[in-house]
């Protein structure tokens, strides 16, 4: 029976809670910050959970979530799945269910502490603002007043999706330092798909 579950997941959030009472601010270009802070308007509640909704059953998701079990299909990884269409379907499934507990995750620790994890593209529209903001916004979020500060519901949401998929219905060679490498990997993957949020519209 695998007992690293619960551990792994109190450290993810006491470090989370930590980083939140602390309001750890994150280092941007000033006339960029102020701007996008002059700008912000939180959204309701309605908007909120609407996005929460989104964030797991939208069109982005389910893209995601095919694009990602393909790949692993191909490369056949787990290979206790298969490389045929019943691991492809398992794949998918697994993606789904990691993207459901990461933004719940994400959407309850923004709640709590009051903060918006979403992406918002750069007010400045010139190169190295747009790469700057792709880079950090995995990382950040935003407070009531439209400040960036750490990030930690997404950071938290990534690890325990991740964590939890190792150490449950991955197979049993899997454990939570599987979980946090791939958790790592899905942070490094929002940059690449916040580049292209940036850059897919002028």
């Amino acid at each position: 029976m695998k007992r690293t579950l619960l551990p792994a997941l109190l450290i993810l959030l006491s470090v989370g809670l930590v980083a939140a009472q602390t309001s750890v601010t994150v280092a941007d270009d000033k006339q960029t910050s102020s701007t996008q802070q002059a700008a912000y308007v939180r959204p309701d509640k309605k908007n909120r959970i609407k996005h929460y909704a989104k964030s797991m059953f939208g069109p982005e998701a389910l893209i995601k979530a095919v694009a990602n079990a393909g790949i692993s299909t191909a490369k056949n990884s787990p290979r206790e799945w298969g490389p045929h269409w019943e691991g492809f379907g398992r794949r998918f499934s697994s993606n789904l269910g990691k993207g459901i507990i990461n933004s719940t995750v994400s959407y309850g620790l923004d709640e709590a502490f009051k903060l918006d994890s979403r992406f918002y593209r750069s007010q400045k529209r010139n190169v190295k603002a747009r790469v700057a903001n792709a880079l950090i916004s995995p990382f950040t979020a935003r407070n009531e007043s439209g400040k960036r500060v750490f990030g930690f519901p997404k950071i938290a949401g990534a690890y325990t999706s991740n964590v939890i998929a190792a150490e449950t219905w991955y197979p049993a060679r899997y454990n939570y330092k599987d979980g946090l490498k791939s958790g790592t990997i899905s942070l490094g993957m929002s940059v690449v798909f916040n580049l292209v949020r940036e850059f897919w519209k002028k």
